[in-house]
Order: structure tokens, then C-alpha cells, then sequence
């Protein structure tokens, strides 16, 4: 590993360029979604070389090439309160290590896909399914793109990674060690402002017995519709209804096959310097021999006085998830986060988006333009006292529920960002949760976690 992480170190640092013309194109971004990347601008001679994009840009034939990337992250973390303490769960430090690779085949209209995955947690010792993968296929997908009646039209079929607007709920579960895929079927169409998508999955099963051993089957599937409208660059709505199927979920007062209809609301957009990102989500069906009404908010909004120094932005959060009120009632009300994003509320798991109320009050500077500094503090409370206080993703503490009052406790949470080069990122995280009587009635206490984070993309 420490030979791969130096040759991608020398990598990301040997930026080569061709003389300096202020006219050349320029060279794509290391993205996300690695597979958005479009290196055919290689083809021109005066984009600025770097070393290797022999390999960045393979030519096949006049319309056909190849490409290859890889993206290594590693991140260390400490926390001396998993699942706050309760039955002695002991502090903890560990690294956890993620190195992917990709070959990206285009022909014309045509995209084949393949990412492997390899994932190891040094110190860890309680792995979860998350935590480690020695080696598997990570995506593996072919792609249509086509210009139909004056709009795009985009297919995909294979294993992929599917995420949506802020990935409250459905996400690529990036903070953990092993991302979220999915064999899916996928389609969108766009047109003007408008983007509609129809998509079906069965959600990937992470495990590690073997190599190349994570399965999907019909005992967990997801799909639906997703519509979007743009009013501008900066705005936009979106109505998506989907599906979720589970066999065999449990859940305190009722277990069996979960089937949840989902309407999810969004409403995203920014006027001047001030931002916003509203979402809602209901959840409607059975499990079981219970019918399912559960719901769930989130609000992130912010304002950037730009014509100061380090362009400070103040955040406001508000986020909301309903909980079970009452066991006895054949109506389950906890709210169930399908696939969240650990990012969004913070990567120490003290929170989970169910049975919650979150407020949290945030403050970003930008001292360099690479450079962003974050400080919130955060308070949260039960939705109701009769359900448990959740972990991420929706992990109850074992003997909240119905015991303790609402206040679960605050939080301050510190985050870095640095964009040192093109290849290379850097980010810190600190948590401090101060828990309230609620969660030290049965056995828990504050926690303290730190990550410091590593990431290399070529």
C-alpha cells in the first residue's frame, strides 16, 4: 500500500505542461463520479501535459479510446464513544483505507465502465460490512448517450453508483470505507429545463468471505421516477416517487417484509449570496402486520457576505424524522433513511437521520481560495421520547426507547478542506457530543471523535 500511495503521490504532484497558451482547452477535473470524466480533449495537441496521460488517453480507432484512473484515500480515525459508550464499546483508532481503479472504454454514443474496489480497516477490530472489501467490482456498467427530439437521452445498465441532490437518503456512501452500488437499470432523459429519470435497482451486498463476493438479489430492490425542473442554473424542483423493498427487516415492536412508498419534495436554488436546499420526504406502506407512516425534513440553508475577506458563509440547519410513538398501534412511525450520506450531519455516527430533531448553526471562511475552515455547533432532540436515540445510519442505542426525556445533546463539530493540487485533497474532522441524561441513564457518555483525511485521484 505505502508503494502505491507514493507513486500516486508522485503523480498528482508531476504536473508537466506543454508551453504556456492561455488559448489551449482545458484538461478535465477529477470528478466524483469518475465515470463523468471525458479525457477525448487529449486528442488535442495543446491541452497541457501531464505524466502518464499516455494512459489518461489511449486512441483506438478515430472515434474510440480508452482510458485509466485510480483514486486512493486514507483516513485515520479515533473515537472514544461508538454508539456513545453503551456496553462497552471501547475507544477506538483505526485506519481505514480505500484504492480504486477504472478503465473507461468510449465509442461514439457508447460508454463501458469497470471499477474495482479494495478496502482495508488496519486497527480495526470489529469489522463491518463497510469497513472492509478486499477486492470487488465496484461498478461495472455500459452506457448509451443519444440527442432525441431536440433533448439528451442517457441509459445505463450494470452495477453503478447512484446519488441524489445533497444524498440525504439515497447516496453513494462515500464516508465510509465502502461505497454503496447498486445493479441497476437506469434512464433519463433531459430537455430544455426540464429532467426526467426512471430507474430500478437492487442495492449491492457488501461482504467479505472471499474476493469478488458482494451480491444483489429481489430481497432488497429500490427504483422509481424522478422528475426535475430547472427554473435557472441556480434553481430548481424535484418530485421523485420511488419504492423500497426489504426482506427479513427488523425493527423494535415488528418484524417481516418492509415495503415503503416514497414521495420526496425538493425545492434547491440561490438568489444573490443567499442559498437553500429544502427537502421532505414521507413514507407510506406495511411491514409485516403493520401499515408504515413515516416522514422525514431537512432544510440547509446559508449566507455568503462576498464582499468581505475569507468570504465567510453562515449556515442555518434544520433537519427532522419521525419516530414510533406508540409500539401497541399497528402503525410503525419510524422513519427508515433508506441509503444516507454520513457527510451530511457528520462523520462521527453519532446522529442518525431517524427519530431526531437537528439544529445546527455553522460558519465556513475560505482563508485561500483552496482552502475552507468550518465551525458549527449542533443541538438534537428525540421526535418522540417512546422511540430510541439513533446512530448512523439507523442503529437504535440499546435502552433509549421509551426511557430519558427528548434532549439527546449537542455537538461542535470542526471541518478542514484543502485542495492542495488538481490530484490531491486533504481534510480534517472533529466532533465533540456532550450526550444528555437520555443516553447516560443507560450506560453512555460524551464522545470525542477526530479524522484526518488523505485523498489521491488520477
Amino acid at each position: 500500500m505505502k508503494s502505491v500511495c507514493t507513486c500516486l503521490l508522485v503523480l498528482s504532484a508531476s504536473i508537466v505542461t506543454a508551453a504556456a497558451d492561455t488559448g489551449a482547452p482545458a484538461r478535465p477535473k477529477i470528478l466524483f463520479n469518475r465515470w463523468q470524466e471525458d479525457w477525448s480533449v487529449l486528442a488535442n495537441p495543446e491541452v497541457p501535459r501531464e505524466r502518464l496521460d499516455n494512459l489518461k488517453y489511449i486512441p483506438l480507432t478515430s472515434d474510440a479510446y480508452l482510458s485509466l484512473g485510480a483514486n486512493l484515500r486514507e483516513r485515520f480515525e479515533a473515537n472514544d464513544a461508538v454508539s456513545f459508550g453503551v456496553h462497552g464499546s471501547k475507544p477506538l483508532e483505526y485506519v481505514i483505507s480505500r484504492l480504486e481503479s477504472h478503465a473507461d472504454l468510449r465509442w461514439n454514443s457508447l460508454q463501458a465502465f469497470v471499477q474495482l474496489q479494495s478496502d482495508f480497516a488496519p486497527g480495526k477490530s470489529r469489522l463491518t460490512p463497510v469497513d472492509q472489501n478486499r477486492l470487488d467490482l465496484e461498478q461495472a456498467f455500459l452506457a448509451y448517450t443519444a440527442e432525441i427530439g431536440g433533448g439528451t437521452l442517457r441509459l445505463r445498465a450494470g452495477r453503478q453508483q447512484i446519488g441524489f441532490d445533497l444524498q440525504r437518503f439515497i447516496s453513494v456512501r462515500d464516508g465510509p470505507n465502502v461505497r454503496q452500488s447498486y445493479d441497476a437499470l437506469w434512464a433519463d432523459y433531459e430537455h430544455g429545463g426540464w429532467r426526467f429519470i426512471s430507474f430500478y435497482s437492487q442495492p449491492v451486498q457488501n461482504r467479505d468471505l472471499r474476493t469478488f463476493d458482494d451480491y444483489s438479489s429481489n430481497h432488497l430492490t429500490y427504483g422509481g421516477v424522478h422528475a426535475e425542473y430547472k427554473f435557472s442554473d441556480q434553481s430548481s424542483v424535484t418530485v421523485i416517487l420511488s419504492q423500497f423493498k426489504q426482506d427479513g427487516a427488523h425493527f423494535a415492536s415488528v418484524s417481516g417484509t418492509e415495503l415503503r412508498n416514497i414521495l420526496d419534495l425538493r425545492y434547491a436554488g440561490q438568489v444573490d449570496d443567499f442559498d437553500w436546499d429544502l427537502e421532505w420526504m414521507g413514507q407510506s406502506g406495511h411491514i409485516g402486520d403493520e401499515s408504515i407512516k413515516a416522514w422525514a425534513m431537512g432544510l440547509r440553508s446559508g449566507y455568503t457576505i462576498s464582499d468581505i475577506g475569507w468570504t465567510p458563509r453562515l449556515g442555518l440547519q434544520i433537519d427532522a424524522a419521525s419516530g414510533d410513538s406508540n409500539g401497541r398501534d399497528k402503525t410503525l412511525g419510524t422513519f427508515n433513511p433508506l441509503f444516507p450520506n454520513g457527510y451530511y450531519l457528520a462523520l462521527a455516527g453519532y446522529t442518525g437521520y431517524t427519530n431526531f430533531i437537528h439544529l445546527k448553526s455553522s460558519v465556513a471562511v475560505k482563508p485561500v481560495p483552496n482552502l475552507t475552515a468550518m465551525l458549527a455547533v449542533a443541538a438534537q432532540w428525540r421526535e418522540t421520547t417512546a422511540d430510541a436515540v439513533y446512530t448512523q445510519p439507523n442503529i437504535p442505542v440499546p435502552g433509549t426507547a421509551g426511557r430519558g426525556g427528548s434532549y439527546t445533546g449537542t455537538y461542535v463539530q470542526t471541518r478542514l478542506d484543502w485542495q492542495i493540487t488538481p490530484h490531491f485533497t486533504a481534510a480534517v474532522e472533529a466532533v465533540r457530543f456532550q450526550v444528555a441524561d437520555s443516553i447516560r441513564q443507560v450506560g453512555g457518555h460524551d464522545g470525542t471523535y477526530l479524522g484526518v483525511e488523505g485523498k489521491i485521484g488520477w
